[in-house]
């Protein structure tokens, strides 16, 4: 998925954080703007990737190339090759160490532990999941002592009492055969559980403190996604626990009455997607919007990050979100925004070396039928380019560990196994 593109040395400079993750800038990045107000400005550097008008069209973006970044081609020839197939909506995958085989979670509730291009078996032991709609079988995470323990992580649909269905996790040990997961528990549930089959969110990352980010949607319907800006819900957050499930020592609203201890920042509508920065190691965030809005975040401990009130977006049936605002005071701005939207499965920061995009990020296009690119500079997207445009709706992107690109496919069923052609 790469070619022959200069490798740009990402700068993670304070100056360029503090502006795209504050609301508004501050008085020092103001001063430094004033300073510079007499420097010659540096001109556009190219056409943004081809792609239909605006949602929004009233949006102004917040500063430039928070939305449609200049197109960056890398010109990458690639190998594109099928290592498993017949896989009812594959969802997410992590690599086990050792043979470099996969695990594979599909919507449909089923574990399928995949050797490349030998075998594909089923892994028991998997809990009860609700697979209607947008629910079933999400993420899966080893575990930081998955080395000496085994230990493996499931984020799914629950069905709970009156009908009602949660985002969960659950964790187990699988067995040294692969063949099973032992003494699976249910080790946290999204409260309040809703009378809804949408939006569970569901992503698993782990910091290096060994904490556990869980993201959990704002399921879906009208009267719950305002409780995205309730603390005291975990509907549109990202939940930060211990790998027992439970709230995280540290967490910016612990202690609180008003407040669950498990919140590290709200605000969000339904984040799918979410990978640990290789260089500074905080989170980021790819999140769905409506008609337009989809949204790349650094989330930071009890910040708000707007949803619903503000959006780069309109509702789906072209009527405006709340007041229609893009903007508001104590509330954050995204980094970069699609409008139109891609419809993110999920993101990884590039590390290998087999392709020139070190320190890009990679996020898988459901709508869009392909990976996007996104160059940086420190914080800041500089470049975008779309890849892999002719297989499918790309659910799920994981490097393996010679740097080439395991990628789930999900309509197709399959997982493919991505190199450079040359």
């Amino acid at each position: 998925m790469r070619a022959i593109v200069l490798s740009t040395a990402l700068t993670f400079s304070t100056a360029l954080s503090l502006v795209l993750t504050a609301c508004g800038p501050s008085s020092a990045v103001t001063d430094a703007r004033t300073a510079q107000a007499d420097e010659p400005q540096t001109p556009a550097r190219g056409a943004p990737v081809r792609q239909d008008a605006a949602n929004k069209a009233d949006a102004v973006p917040a500063f430039p190339e928070q939305t449609r970044a200049p197109e960056s081609k890398s010109n990458v020839a690639l190998k594109v090759e099928t290592i498993a197939d017949g896989i009812d909506h594959p969802w997410g995958s992590a690599v086990l160490p050792g043979d470099g085989s996969l695990l594979v979670a599909s919507k449909t509730g089923k574990l399928w532990r995949i050797v490349p291009g030998k075998a594909k078996t089923e892994v028991t032991g998997v809990p009860k999941v609700d697979t209607r709609s947008q629910g079933g079988l999400h993420d899966v995470s080893l575990g930081p002592d998955f080395m000496t323990m085994r230990t493996v992580y499931l984020s799914f649909a629950e069905t709970r009492d009156g009908g009602k269905t949660s985002t969960s996790l659950a964790r187990g040990k699988l067995s040294a055969d692969n063949s099973k997961l032992e003494g699976v528990q249910i080790i946290f549930r999204q409260e309040p559980a809703w009378e809804s089959t949408g939006h569970f969110g569901s992503n698993l990352e782990w910091d290096s403190a060994g904490n556990l980010y869980l993201t959990v949607g704002d399921r879906q319907v009208p009267e719950s996604r305002v409780l995205a800006q309730d603390i005291n819900t975990h509907l549109g957050k990202v939940l930060r626990l211990t790998a027992d499930g439970k709230a995280a020592e540290g967490n910016p609203f612990a202690g609180r009455t008003d407040a669950k201890p498990e919140v590290w920042s709200y605000g969000h509508r339904n984040v799918q997607g979410a990978a640990i920065h290789p260089g500074t190691g905080k989170l980021w965030t790819i999140e769905h919007g409506p008609r337009g809005g989809d949204e790349i975040n650094i989330p930071e401990a009890g910040k708000n990050y707007g949803w619903p009130v503000i959006c780069y977006c309109i509702d789906y049936p072209g009527n405006p979100i709340g007041e229609g605002i893009t903007a508001k005071e104590g509330m954050e701005q995204p980094v970069y925004y699609f409008d139109p939207v891609i419809a993110p499965g999920d993101m990884i920061f590039y590390t290998g070396n087999l392709f020139p995009w070190k320190g890009d990020i990679l996020a898988s296009g459901l709508k869009t039928r392909d990976i996007v690119r996104l160059k940086l500079d420190g914080d800041k997207v500089i470049g975008e380019e779309r890849v892999l445009t002719d297989q499918g709706r790309i659910r799920d992107i994981v490097q393996a560990p010679d740097g080439a690109l395991y990628v789930l496919v999900d309509d197709a069923g399959k997982v493919l196994r991505v190199t450079p052609a040359a």
